[in-house]
């Protein structure tokens, strides 16, 4: 063995071992118990950056361990490959999507395999292939036959430049992220899944995910988002009505207004006979279509002449306006605003000189007349509100309800924040969805048989919108039922559905289904699943909602996917600015007395705030040239170290070299072994803690605390002398780091293991004896002030306690040879002297 460890040569050498030897590819029909370990699958945007780093060792770390442990271990990698920024970059780029796309897989799969990663690549898939998506196309007949999937109109973000549906989270302050224009709100046929039919099933079964993090649980409870409330009906000055619906019953005798949305059929039926409600519902129509964007924006309002009476006070009439905050989506597409105690009613309020008034008191605030800058949403009691003064929020939404039911004119009901799933995307890069139009036979379904309905590759992004629309000859088709002409549907799936079944498809991969129901219930569901807090919401619910749809169906037995989540931190790093305003990566700059600068220039510049590392920043720092310096081991090890992995984790040239200092330090002790006699049992005790606190940790993914107890042991190690334990200990310590340093620990094994690979072997047992103290540490006070610490047999009598504690030289020379009054004795604790 060299005296120093080369870790491109271990590397490279040991991954060659591992893939020619398939060491980590899973079998289905092993005996072992089985444990399928998931990180959440990278999107193949150019290359890997740290936080997949982050993300990918430590499932890794996990995944070694158990197969360690004697498990079958599942850990497969794929890739989530179709969305905008494929077309993007066909836009920009003048290449295909799928030739862009490929190029990057390829790219970070080869990076990823640099790290040293025991992934099952013989289960790699790719969303954006034939082969993957052709059982998307499956799963969605299926679920359209069992009427999970429907077909209706509905408001979407329009971009007018682009031509092309956005999502929400590409509206930025009402314009369009890539055009820059003004979105419109405009109604299109959408395809929809029925999730809604599983809101009461999704969330009580949030309960029951008892390892997953608290902080995940509730935002899925909230986006569910239950409540209890009332529909009710308002007599409208015209002779009509208006159906609203509300969650805050209680408050009905501090309505001041009520509002409509722009596209609701009141509203529609006066813009046939009025220009200005034309122009205000155009008006409308330019803004977003979030609740968080209709919480922000401005509040406008007009008008309509219509008034409303109030159901308990005839005498009081209610204006009538349409509202740009209100949509028809949500509820009944009408609302009665209460302005002291909704925020946003509020905000209408106030803008349009409209009554406010308190109907809740707040301590001592009882009086009709609000004067306070914000509403007041919180609990108290019923007031200026006739019957219900004096009654508790609860009570007065019952009472309200109760009397709106024998009344005839509403009814207490149940709904829920959760809307059915829109699915379609106008887009070329996505699962194309397998329907048919005819205007005979309306939407047919594809054949099976003639699935996949695969993406034409000859198109053209020189026009804006979808090019599925305009290509040639692909949409054109015979109908399937009557033979007539058809056309193809255009839209694609929303990416969100790839990433809803894809763990499924790892555990089980059949060519001529989606999956085989015996074979990926014997992985289901994933034992840990690892990846960002920014897929809380959607990603973990579609999924959610995915195995209680196919289990509905009678395709799979299971409801949830994943029985752990954990949620690591990001890796963050400083920001570089030039001083007039150009972001610099960190390869562009060097520090010198002059303090930052950037290298091309000269010129100083400005560090910014620590922040999570982002391409528009410039803050990332590429693993590949960190690997070829210090080896993937020491990036491993760094990830692991430094900070708890729920928590972010700043980047440093400093905590980089320390992790390959370490490195170093393993192997020494390995390349120093000789084989001697003699016992040290400290050292045994120390070992066999550090085995079982290590196992302990790994499962619990406190990582940074098992390599505290790992620097321990090798520092004890290094601190003892020759014997027969240092030279058990430094062979147990090869097995213990293997999961966090695998090619250090392979060439180590290779020398002096017994034979095979380290990542075959056991993980050392432990002798519980060992575990045990035989020795406890008694603190020694003198009038309550600690004077002296003994190391005494576990169990010694009281009576020795107090005669050993008296005889100690320190008590000795404290006391100056008066008695003490009194002795108290805690059992392997204590020894209080009074004196």
């Amino acid at each position: 063995m060299s005296s120093r460890f080369n870790p491109l040569k271990a590397d490279a050498a040991w991954q060659k071992a591992w893939d020619e030897r398939r060491t980590f590819a899973a079998q289905d029909n092993s005996p072992k118990p089985k444990s399928f370990v998931l990180e959440m699958f990278p999107y193949p945007s150019g290359r890997i950056h740290m936080g997949h780093v982050r993300n990918y060792t430590m499932g890794d770390v996990l995944a070694r361990f158990r197969r360690m442990k004697g498990m079958e271990v599942l850990h497969p990698m794929g890739w989530d490959a179709f969305g905008m920024p494929a077309e993007n970059a066909a836009m920009e780029k003048k290449v295909h999507p799928g030739t862009w796309t490929r190029a990057n897989i390829a790219t970070m799969k080869a990076q990823l395999k640099r790290l040293g990663f025991a992934l099952d690549w013989t289960r790699e898939l790719a969303t954006c292939e034939p082969e993957y998506y052709g059982h998307e196309q499956a799963i969605f007949l299926d679920f359209l036959e069992n009427g999970l999937v429907y077909r209706k109109e509905s408001a979407v973000n329009w971009d007018p430049v682009d031509m092309t549906v956005l999502a929400n989270e590409q509206v930025i302050d009402g314009r369009g992220w890539r055009s820059g224009a003004l979105i419109e709100r405009r109604k299109l046929s959408q395809w929809f899944l029925k999730i809604t039919d599983f809101a009461e099933d999704l969330l009580e079964g949030v309960q029951a995910l008892e390892h997953w993090p608290d902080k995940v649980k509730l935002m899925q409870e909230n986006w569910i988002g239950k409540s209890e409330g009332l529909q009710f009906r308002f007599k409208l000055s015209d002779g009509g009505e208006v159906e609203v619906f509300t969650t805050r019953p209680d408050t009905i005798f501090g309505s001041s207004f009520v509002a409509i949305a722009a596209d609701h059929p009141i509203a529609q039926k006066l813009a046939a006979d009025s220009s200005e409600v034309q122009a205000f519902i155009e008006r409308c129509k330019q803004g977003g279509t979030t609740a968080a964007e209709l919480e922000t924006q401005e509040k406008l309002g007009l008008d309509t002449g219509l008034r409303a009476t109030h159901p308990f006070d005839p005498a009081l009439e209610l204006p009538v306006y349409i509202a740009n905050f209100v949509l028809m989506d949500y509820g009944t597409g009408a609302v009665f605003g209460v302005p002291a105690h909704d925020q946003r009613d509020f905000d209408f309020a106030t803008k349009y000189a409209l009554p406010i008034r308190r109907v809740v008191s707040e301590g001592d605030k009882t009086a009709p007349e609000f004067y306070d800058s914000e509403a007041y949403t919180g609990p108290g009691t019923l007031v200026n509100s006739h019957f219900l003064d004096g009654m508790d929020v609860t009570d007065a939404k019952r009472a309200v309800i109760e009397r709106a039911e024998q009344g005839g004119w509403g009814k207490g009901q149940t709904v829920w924040r959760l809307r059915d799933w829109g699915v379609s995307r106008q887009r070329y890069w996505g699962t194309p969805i397998p329907i048919i139009h005819c205007e005979s036979c309306g939407p047919v379904g594809v054949p099976r048989e003639q699935l996949p309905v695969v993406l034409p590759e000859d198109v053209s992004f020189d026009v804006p919108g979808n090019p599925l629309d305009r290509h040639p000859t692909w949409k054109h088709v015979d109908c399937p039922k009557c033979g007539a002409q058809a056309r193809r549907e255009t839209d694609t799936l929303d990416t969100f559905v790839d990433s809803s079944w894809y763990f499924i498809r790892f555990a089980s991969q059949p060519g001529d289904k989606p999956f085989d129901k015996a074979v990926a219930e014997q992985w289901l569901p994933v034992g840990q699943y690892i990846g960002g807090v920014e897929h809380a919401i959607l990603h973990l619910l579609y999924a959610r909602f995915f195995t209680r749809a196919l289990r509905h169906i009678g395709k799979l037995d299971i409801a949830e996917p994943f029985a752990g989540l954990f949620t690591q931190g990001m890796v963050t790093h400083e920001t570089y600015k030039t001083l007039d305003g150009r972001w610099l990566s960190p390869e562009e700059i060097r520090r010198d007395s002059a303090g930052a600068v950037e290298i091309a220039s000269g010129d100083v510049i400005e560090v910014g705030r620590i922040e999570k590392m982002s391409k528009s920043k410039k803050n990332t720092v590429d693993p590949e040239p960190i690997v070829d310096q210090y080896g993937a081991d020491a990036v491993r090890w760094f990830m692991l170290s430094d900070s708890p992995p729920e928590r972010d984790l700043e980047w440093s040239e400093n905590g980089i070299e320390g992790a390959w200092r370490f490195v170093q330090r393993l192997w020494r002790l390995f390349d120093g072994l000789e084989d001697a006699g003699g016992e040290d049992k400290d050292l045994d005790r120390k070992l066999h803690r550090t085995i079982a606190g290590v196992a302990i940790d790994i499962e619990a993914l406190t990582f940074n605390k098992a390599v505290a107890k790992l620097y321990e042991l090798t520092a004890a190690i290094e601190k003892a002398q020759p014997s027969a334990s240092r030279t058990a200990a430094i062979r147990a310590l090869a097995r213990v780091v293997a999961p966090m340093v695998p090619h250090l620990a392979e060439e180590a094994w290779a020398t002096i293991g017994t034979g095979g690979l380290i990542a075959d072997a056991p993980w050392p047992e432990v002798d519980p004896a060992l575990l045990v103290d035989d020795e406890v540490t008694i603190a020694v006070q003198v009038n309550g002030k600690l004077r002296e610490t003994l190391v005494l047999p576990k169990g010694t009598s009281k009576e020795d306690l107090e005669a050993a504690a008296l005889a100690a030289d320190k008590i000795v020379r404290t006391l100056e040879g008066k008695a003490p009054r009194k002795v108290i004795v805690v059992p392997d604790r204590l020894v209080n002297i009074v004196a």
